[in-house]
């Protein structure tokens, strides 16, 4: 007798996002490895395998962990996707750059666990609280915001990241930008041209590494820029908005959010 499909039982989560989708769906026992860089949720980190880097990865690791599926991340993981690919491992890619996208790759990854209905109940609770955030934030002024991904080379925020900034009350300095799916596309080559767009407010995410505003503030003639002139330099970690998953749609929106409503307090006062 042929049996029914039980979707994927062993899965392997090469990035963060995968992760945390799992866990919030209940899904988690279905995990047996996962990303050195996971931070979220914690539990993870604790019980789970660490089988990968960003790029490269524990091949032989991984498939002794006999997995039935491996979630991957874009072109970045294409090298680690072939070889397991070429080795019998099933794996799937995806690719979420936007906010939509994020929405979209949480219910994908509940329908291929067939958890669908958990799926669509995050993603409203999700959507629900994206739509609270933007019309709360439409009522006042919108702060131009650059956001630092690097400092050195300067890379300026990517695509979810832009939109969350827009979604938080902000406007991104570098918006034309955002698209640009690789760092090397958003590298900042000319640092006066921070200085000519004249950020009210600067958001350092520095991946791996502490932001360092004083440093920032430091720049030649960036103390000209409205946002070192009145301090509003402040770190959003990497975790909570360098990750293309939930963490970006709530703990980042909310240090987006605070961060603008910070910025309004002052305008007001000064007024």
């Amino acid at each position: 007798m042929i049996a029914l499909p039980r979707g994927p039982q062993r899965i392997v989560c090469l990035t963060e996002e995968t992760t945390e989708t799992l866990y919030l769906l209940g899904e988690q026992d279905r995990i047996v490895g996962i990303s050195g860089f996971t931070v979220r949720p914690a539990q993870a980190r604790r019980e789970k395998p660490k089988v990968s880097a960003f790029t490269s990865a524990k091949i032989d690791r991984i498939l002794e962990l006999k997995p039935d599926l491996v979630f991957a991340f874009s072109d970045l993981q294409a090298e680690i996707a072939a070889d397991l690919a070429r080795r019998g491992v099933a794996v799937h890619i995806l690719n979420h750059r936007s906010v939509q996208e994020v929405l979209e790759m949480i219910a994908m990854v509940g329908r291929i666990v067939g958890a669908q209905e958990k799926a669509d109940a995050l993603v409203a609770r999700l959507t629900d609280r994206l739509n609270l955030a933007a019309c709360s934030a439409a009522k006042g002024p919108k702060p131009k915001v650059y956001f630092e991904e690097w400092d050195s080379p300067m890379i300026s925020a990517i695509r979810w990241v832009s939109e969350l900034i827009e979604i938080a009350g902000g406007q991104d300095c570098f918006r034309e930008l955002s698209a640009c799916s690789l760092g090397k596309d958003r590298i900042i080559h000319d640092p006066k041209s921070v200085i000519d767009r004249a950020p009210d407010v600067i958001v350092g995410s520095w991946c791996g590494k502490k932001f360092r505003p004083e440093q920032v503030a430091q720049r030649p003639g960036w103390h000209e820029i409205p946002a070192v002139a009145n301090a509003m330099l402040f770190e959003i970690k990497s975790p909570l908005i360098l990750q293309p998953g939930p963490a970006a749609l709530t703990d980042g929106l909310d240090g987006l959010c605070a961060i603008v409503q910070k910025w309004r307090r002052m305008q007001q006062a000064a007024a």
